[in-house]
């Protein structure tokens, strides 16, 4: 493993997880209470034995840089090492990157190493646990030039994402960005002796699915990159390359979840909770590494609690907790019933003067309240929410923006660092 560099792309704007991207990128966003985004794929890399790895930052990344420096270090004795490549401006270019493959050409000096030959390019904005080795054996053994880590589908998740047509081989000859003619989706079906081939029982999944994970020859993808000014691999380039090049697919049949956005992102973390999580969290050979605060245990008083990640930290009294994720450092108020909602908790534990601070100007403590009600909710870090709050989208109303919350997908979010008084309805 060696020979190959691990490229992290660390997302755009994050428009489609905000307000949880206000003032973070996508991958430092809270995952199952205590972990971040971009913890994945990175503990993906480290237990493939990929230790030479460099994320790619632009948009609001401070606290993603924070976070990245302080959870993973490597030894003096090591060669592995992880590095932040964030959007600057140099003498061949002067703009912000365009998309995943500008991303990546505007830092291909970093990845020209000696004795480097391949390039394995990751989305900062997925759920799945994957072990790279196989995808490489997999692209060494098919002579390909590129692979493309991709995943069985349904008719009904074709507009939703890219579609490959293989041949009988595995070789990717077309391509289909989100189709929704169901001519073009029927042509793009994948016979069952190719499913077969890879020891995938395919069901009522007809179709293969690009899952945003490749790998490249390093010096095919600097020619690539050279010869076009294109700017996004899925999109662009991946369409562009399969007729001229020898592109693969490599066949992913486990757990994988774009949690790119609200809902996907608000589902996926609740069903970690369940009692048989698609996504274990619990995998001794694969551990999910993060920066480790060295917090307490919870102090759990008198509550009842049923199917819910309870992260460390916590102090919760007299409360009902169902189906939730409840965060690091999360404060829970007496006879308080929360379901169904994401707590990410908070970045620190408000000391006594911050406390008589807010009693002097009216303002909750962090944490939850007592008698308050939340359902269907994400409530993100250092929210202070007072006494007698209930949160609970009634009216079922699909987007909104208001002063101190939003709702996105039927789900209402409220933002870091709001204030919800006591006594309140939403």
């Amino acid at each position: 493993m060696d020979n190959v560099i691990s490229v992290i792309l660390g997302g755009g704007r994050g428009t489609r997880l905000y307000p949880l991207t206000k003032e973070r990128s996508k991958p430092a966003v809270p995952l199952a209470g205590k972990y971040r985004i971009i913890d994945i794929p990175i503990s993906n890399c480290l237990n493939s034995y990929l230790n030479k790895i460099y994320v790619l930052t632009q948009f609001n990344s401070a606290s993603l840089h924070r976070h990245i420096t302080r959870a993973y270090k490597f030894d003096n004795f090591s060669k592995g090492f992880i590095e932040i490549l964030a959007a600057n401006q140099t003498i061949e270019s002067m703009d912000w990157y365009q998309g995943t493959a500008d991303a990546v050409r505007q830092n291909l000096r970093f990845f020209n190493q000696p004795n480097i030959d391949l390039v394995l390019i990751l989305s900062g904005d997925q759920l799945y646990r994957m072990n790279y080795q196989e995808i490489i054996k997999e692209h060494i053994r098919t002579g390909a030039e590129v692979t493309v880590s991709a995943i069985p589908a349904e008719r009904t998740q074709a507009e939703h994402l890219g579609i490959l047509k293989v041949d009988e081989q595995g070789r990717i000859i077309d391509f289909s960005e989100k189709p929704k003619d169901e001519k073009i989706i029927d042509a793009f079906s994948v016979s069952p002796s190719v499913f077969d081939r890879h020891g995938i029982k395919a069901g009522d999944r007809t179709l293969l699915a690009s899952m945003g994970i490749y790998i490249f020859n390093l010096d095919v993808l600097n020619t690539i990159l050279k010869e076009t000014r294109k700017s996004d691999f899925g999109k662009e380039i991946i369409p562009d390359i399969i007729k001229k090049r020898r592109v693969c697919a490599y066949f992913f049949d486990g757990y994988w979840e774009d949690i790119g956005t609200i809902k996907s992102f608000y589902e996926a973390n609740l069903k970690l909770g369940s009692p048989s999580p698609s996504f274990d969290l619990y995998d001794e050979k694969a551990p999910i590494y993060t920066n480790p605060l060295f917090l307490p245990g919870s102090l759990i008083n008198s509550c009842k609690i049923s199917h819910s990640i309870i992260s460390d930290g916590c102090f919760i009294n007299d409360a009902e907790i169902q189906n939730c994720v409840i965060g690091i450092r999360s404060i829970i108020g007496k006879n308080t019933r929360i379901q169904n909602s994401i707590i990410m908790g908070a970045d620190y534990y408000e000391s006594a003067s911050h406390i008589r601070a807010n009693r002097f100007k009216k303002i909750p403590n962090i944490g939850i309240g007592d008698n308050s009600c939340i359902e269907g909710a994400i409530i993100d870090k250092n929210v202070h929410i007072g006494e007698n709050v209930t949160i609970k989208n009634a009216n079922n109303i699909e987007q909104l923006d208001a002063e101190n919350y939003m709702i996105r997908d039927h789900i209402v979010i409220v933002p870091k660092g709001s204030v919800i008084p006591s006594n309140t309805a939403i």
